[in-house]
């Protein structure tokens, strides 16, 4: 079966690349027939702003420093579209206007100007269908933002401007009416659906898209959400974006006094335990598959906007599984990563978990590295950048054929764990979770088992993980990658990636490393003695940096020789830490912006 994959895999990708090409070439057809349109003359209503900017980002955004995907142009009274224009990701993220949130977190007369002029040079210079922005979920993002900010753009604006503005979202209107179809289902279809009910509600003449884009809304509801509230990515920032834009939807249409389909109001009632599952003691997301924490205040803001308090279970959410006691909150991947074209950022990190005490991120994965280029991506998805088990040189799941989508060319997971098992129990000083994965078996033979427990009190954890072989013919297969190495042993890590923020030492003579908030807690990290204990660096990767911070990771290093190895770890508050303290200092992205 093998031998005949690879043909496989590039007939698909051949047949995706000739459907792009086609899907792209028909998007230009429809946006410069949109184009010649000329629809909408004003507001029939208009939603209230519902976006959270960022201030800081769009101050800097005023003074000409654009810092989009990593990329940085300084460019004072500039455009912001001259921002690295032969880069499609730094474009993709212009084309969506989400930076209209920033420059209306500032509010003044300068970011006022600065917004009425980059959207006035978008008309003239995009406006004619022309340009990477005319595909479904970017004109449904950007619709969505004109529409919220619209009085502030259109405040003393000439009549010649604001014509051209109403127009200009009347044309991108009927275009996503043609075009949303081809959206991919997800978070892409959602957001050009969501910019339809928008505009069909808030623009002169375009009602009639309103039913057809709300009954297509309610159909994904139903298809792309499944029962517990998760989305076939298993992205958690993914499934932030999709929770608000449903809310979006929904507040618009009952505004509109028009009922919300039953199935949109479901979904919203799945989503929101499910978020909860994920979010850290910090207001946070939990980090994984290509996901990042999310806006200060987003989550919060979205989960209330959402009105429903229904707290979430004692099992898995979306693949994740979530211990949470006192001030101390640990999410772990409990899950296969997704397959297929949507993989295209998911992570090999399967039994990785993230810990946080109170607002201060200890315990993390290194995150999605989308933002600085192909490789820190790259790096970014593979195992060792996850706080979890690998066996050198591997990961946990492996790359495939690269996708051949629209705007993506990344490969996709293929090589997945089949078979992963997550156990809950209760312990009578604690909870326990007990994980496995057989990702290593058809490789080394082996499975990882991982068992964590929390105490009652929140200040401790101590985990155990295990490589074993399960059958005589995984003994076999780790008999020969024994013979591979020379018989030194197959080499295997333990990492637990800290954050930036976190300042760890060698303890105890080389025993433990302690590890200081910036709270004042100290967090000790203690072994059984049978793994080489090591402080080595790490990076910490997040979209809004300039480049990668520095970081650093706790490794436990081996090599195993027989059919079960087992390494036990604990991490627990030092004895002098109290219960509780005062910790009101943030974090602010935009602090390191020169660095």
């Amino acid at each position: 079966m093998r031998k005949n994959a690879k043909p496989r895999q590039q007939n698909l990708a051949q047949q995706q690349t000739w459907r792009a090409r086609r899907t792209q070439f028909m998007h230009r057809v429809h946006a410069r027939a949109a184009a010649r349109a000329r629809p909408a003359t004003g507001f029939v209503s208009q939603p209230e702003p519902k976006t959270i900017g960022h201030f800081a980002r769009g101050r800097q955004l005023i003074a000409g420093n654009f810092l989009f995907s990593g990329t940085l142009t300084e460019a004072k009274n500039g455009s912001i579209w001259d921002v690295a224009p032969d880069n499609a990701v730094v474009s993709e993220e212009l084309q969506g206007c989400a930076w209209l949130d920033d420059l209306t977190a500032v509010g003044d007369a300068k970011a006022r100007a600065c917004a009425q002029a980059w959207v006035g040079d978008w008309i003239t210079r995009y406006g004619n269908g022309h340009g990477l922005g005319w595909t479904p979920d970017l004109a449904g993002r950007r619709i969505i933002r004109w529409i919220q900010h619209g009085f502030f753009l259109l405040r003393g604006q000439e009549r010649p401007a604001n014509v051209a503005f109403y127009r200009s979202l009347g044309q991108q209107t009927i275009f996503l009416s043609r075009r949303w179809k081809t959206a991919r289902a997800g978070l892409p279809r959602f957001e050009a659906l969501t910019g339809m009910i928008y505009a069909g509600l808030s623009l002169e003449g375009m009602e009639e898209h309103v039913a057809p884009a709300v009954a297509a809304l309610a159909r994904d509801c139903e298809t792309q959400i499944d029962a517990s509230g998760g989305i076939p990515t298993r992205n958690p920032e993914e499934l932030l974006e999709v929770l608000t834009l449903l809310t979006w939807a929904s507040q618009a249409l009952t505004e509109a006094d028009r009922q919300p389909p039953a199935a949109v109001i479901s979904a919203i009632a799945r989503i929101t335990p499910t978020l909860r599952a994920l979010r850290h003691s910090d207001g946070g997301l939990a980090r994984f598959h290509g996901g990042g924490r999310g806006l200060d205040g987003r989550l919060d803001h979205a989960l209330a906007a959402a009105g429903n308090r229904t707290r979430p279970s004692d099992d898995l959410h979306m693949g994740y599984a979530r211990l949470s006691a006192g001030r101390t909150s640990i999410v772990i991947d409990a899950a296969a990563p997704p397959t297929g074209p949507i993989s295209v950022n998911a992570h090999a990190s399967t039994l990785a978990f993230e810990l946080t005490s109170g607002r201060r991120p200890l315990v993390v994965n290194c995150g999605s590295g989308q933002t600085f280029g192909e490789d820190w991506r790259r790096a970014g998805r593979a195992t060792p950048s996850h706080t979890t088990l690998c066996i050198e040189g591997y990961s946990s799941s492996r790359l495939g054929a690269p996708s051949r989508q629209v705007t993506s060319q990344q490969e996709l997971l293929d090589d997945v764990p089949t078979d992963v098992q997550c156990h809950f129990s209760d312990l009578h000083d604690g909870k326990r979770v007990e994980l496995s994965h057989n990702g290593y078996r058809s490789t080394h033979g082996l499975t990882h088992a991982r068992t964590i427990d929390l105490a009652q009190d929140g200040r401790g954890m101590v985990g155990e993980d295990f490589l074993t072989t399960l059958t005589d013919s995984d003994k076999k297969r780790f008999d020969k990658a024994i013979d591979e190495t020379s018989l030194q042993g197959v080499p295997y890590a333990l990492r637990f990636h800290l954050h930036p923020e976190v300042d760890a030492t060698v303890d105890m003579g080389g025993a433990a490393i302690s590890m200081a908030l910036k709270s004042g807690e100290i967090w000790i990290l203690r072994h059984d003695g049978h793994a080489n204990l090591a402080l080595e660096p790490s990076v910490y990767l997040e979209n809004g940096r300039l480049k990668p911070r520095p970081s650093q990771q706790v490794v436990l290093s081996g090599r195993t020789m027989a059919y079960a190895t087992r390494v036990r770890w604990s991490l627990a508050k030092a004895q002098d830490t109290p219960d509780s303290v005062r910790d009101f200092a943030t974090d602010d992205p935009m602090d390191d912006f020169d660095n």
